[in-house]
């Protein structure tokens, strides 16, 4: 029996059973593990053998960015506007540091770092890899980068380098149109995760061309390789790939020109363009006050931004397509056109007064006497407000604004250029839209002069003189090395064109019967055609009217008219168009005599740098200089008054004499 009182006998059979199962289980198991073992080294040592030997690589060696230079900025004579200079630099290698308090300490004496400068410098270091430069100081000058070259025995780890910088040699004049360079932002470097945007010494466009045209400008990263412990210890130097300069970048822009019309606007806040009427392209666009991109490229100071933020003349803004004013009478040229064009004959007179009614409001001249009877070609030569009253009512807003809007007036144009103002050439529909209401005849009468709700930025001045000089829809251009394109037709007939360009013409070449004899081109043979333009800001009461308070010259700077100039030369065969805006200048007189000594430097420059230099001796200086003086008086007004000097009278009661005990 194999069970005795309720027990199983285990017999020797059923033990060496069990065993023998359990012994396979078990190095099944074994096996199965040994086998996963295999296996995962297998991965790991074939399969995984690149990736592997790359993060060994990494480990073993690093590499240094080395910032691309960036392409050159060259106008049309391939004359530098932003070019790359040396530059000295001084950066801190970890590994190869020492001391490093007693080598900030030294560098301190040597460069004379503030406090904040080592403090930042000592923040760095904590942060940094044992490989990766810290910069202790950019834009270094020559004699101080050599003071520490001479003694960078002395100084492990302090490593003395030069690359280059950018530089702009006509520094303000082109400020606006160029731009300036800085360090990439915390959110400039998320959006890519570059490590080219962290570089030290790396930096990219931030305002101007130098940031619309980045992709072209910037050229690509070179490395240097160096080999490490498994610590980031350096051990040797390797290989070096270079780095790739950017692309040159030309312009339609005269270098010459650009600079010659910057400073001839002298103290003034306003814009220059000219354009050249044979290919749409913009030889001078310039905004002044302006900025020197050079202190951006080399680090504007907290006290230099600050000057330039509280400047009622706005120097960081570009007036050229960026401020918006209302045209004024240089309108009257496009106005003339659009009469033309819905059937006013040029010889119809109407009769000036010195003012025009509309209802119960009363509409002046310019001239308060009256021109009297006058036609066409004479209110345009005189600018006569009652004209244009007169015949732009009776075309109607609706008719007017189809002519402005193809003169290039509202329009946006295809520039490389970070922000445009585009104004507003009003019509009836407009009004509606924006305001609910309907179009009045007085809102039709104030636009006939440029006046209302009308708003331009000088860039459209320029390019409606260039579209009236050729009869043409030409497109104003900035990047050079483009084939010229065939701009189209106006389709408006010569005889009309012949009425505007006469008129334009006698504003300057009558005798001094125009409104800007005075900008008459002082070059034999050569002409010039224009129309000048006062543009109000504030309105003139009936009051100051009895008062005889109609002019703006005797108020504060900011309530003055803005003054405009457009015009064309020669007149026969034009190859210039120009429109210059004076801030606040007054009357448009002004701006034509910045406008005929810009485009004397085209035909004379002789003659117009000696108009210039006598100019500047009465403005205190050049550009450079006026602005060196305004740091100055800026930084003495922001400098605390000295502190009072107490005097103590002994013979006083209370000064602590007799046993008074001062409070």
């Amino acid at each position: 029996m194999r069970q005795l009182f309720g027990r199983r006998i285990v017999t020797e059979q059923a033990l060496a059973y069990s065993f023998t199962r359990r012994a396979i289980l078990l190095g099944g198991a074994q096996l199965g593990v040994a086998g996963l073992l295999f296996g995962r080294m297998a991965w790991l040592a074939i399969a995984q053998k690149d990736k592997y030997d790359r993060l060994a690589e990494s480990n073993r060696v690093q590499s240094q960015i080395l910032p691309p230079r960036r392409g050159w900025i060259v106008d049309r004579h391939g004359k530098p506007i932003a070019v790359n200079r040396p530059s000295f630099r001084v950066d801190l290698i970890p590994d190869r540091l020492q001391d490093p308090d007693q080598a900030i300490d030294e560098l301190r004496q040597i460069l004379s770092l503030s406090h904040d400068d080592v403090k930042r410098i000592k923040d760095a270091l904590d942060k940094a890899p044992g490989y990766q430069p810290v910069p202790v100081i950019e834009g270094l000058d020559y004699e101080r980068f050599a003071r520490v070259t001479l003694r960078q025995a002395e100084l492990p780890g302090v490593a003395p380098t030069s690359g280059f910088s950018r530089y702009y040699p006509q520094g303000a004049a082109v400020g606006h149109l160029v731009g300036y360079v800085g360090p990439a932002s915390a959110d400039e470097y998320q959006k890519t995760h570059d490590p080219l945007l962290i570089t030290p010494g790396f930096k990219v466009g931030k305002e101007g061309l130098e940031k619309t045209m980045e992709a072209r400008l910037r050229g690509q990263p070179g490395a240097k390789r160096t080999e490490v412990t498994a610590h980031g210890k350096l051990v040797a130097d390797l290989t070096t790939r270079p780095e790739k300069m950017g692309g040159t970048l030309p312009l339609t822009i005269d270098a010459g020109l650009q600079e010659y019309a910057a400073r001839r606007l002298g103290p003034n806040s306003g814009s220059v363009s000219v354009i050249d009427v044979q290919t749409g392209g913009l030889l001078a666009m310039c905004s002044m006050p302006s900025y020197d991109p050079n202190i951006f490229s080399d680090g504007i100071s907290t006290s230099e931004w600050a000057m330039l933020s509280a400047n009622d003349h706005l120097p960081l803004m570009n007036k050229t397509v960026q401020a918006l004013y209302p045209p004024g009478s240089t309108v009257k040229p496009m106005m003339a056109l659009a009469l033309q064009q819905w059937g006013v004959d040029p010889a119809e007179q109407v009769h000036c007064s010195g003012a025009y009614r509309v209802g119960n409001g009363l509409f002046h001249c310019w001239r308060h006497s009256g021109h009297g009877p006058i036609d066409m070609h004479r209110a345009i030569q005189q600018s006569c407000d009652v004209y244009f009253y007169t015949m732009g009512r009776r075309i109607g807003i609706d008719k007017i604004a189809p002519m402005a809007r193809a003169l290039g007036l509202g329009e946006k144009f295809d520039l490389p250029l970070p922000m445009q103002r585009y104004g507003t050439v009003p019509d009836s529909a407009w009004k509606l839209r924006h305001y609910k209401s309907a179009w009045s005849t007085a809102d039709t009468v104030n636009a006939s002069i440029g006046q209302g709700y009308v708003l331009i930025n000088p860039l459209q001045l320029a390019v409606m003189a260039a579209r009236i000089a050729t009869g043409s829809t030409l497109a104003p251009q900035l990047i050079g090395g483009r084939a010229a394109r065939n701009a189209p037709s106006l389709n408006i007939p010569p005889s009309h064109m012949a009425v505007v360009h006469g008129g334009m013409r006698d504003v300057i070449n009558s005798g001094g019967a125009g409104t800007a004899a005075s900008a008459r081109l002082q070059v034999p043979g050569v002409e010039m055609a224009g129309k000048t333009g006062s543009a109000q800001v504030r309105r003139i009461s009936m009051a100051d009217r009895r008062a005889g308070r109609t002019s703006s010259e005797a108020l504060a700077w900011k309530f003055r008219d803005h003054g405009h100039f457009i015009g064309f030369a020669p007149v026969e065969q034009p190859l210039y168009a120009v429109s210059v805006t004076l801030e606040h200048g007054n009357h448009g007189a002004a701006a034509a005599q910045v406008a005929r000594d810009v485009l004397t430097y085209l035909f004379a420059p002789d003659r117009a740098m000696a108009t210039l230099a006598t100019m500047e001796q009465g403005w205190g200086g050049d550009i450079a200089t006026r602005m060196a003086a305004d740091v100055r008086h800026w930084q003495e007004a922001q400098a605390p008054a000295p502190a009072p000097i107490d005097t103590v009278d002994d013979s006083a009661p209370g000064n602590g004499q007799d046993g008074d005990v001062p409070e």
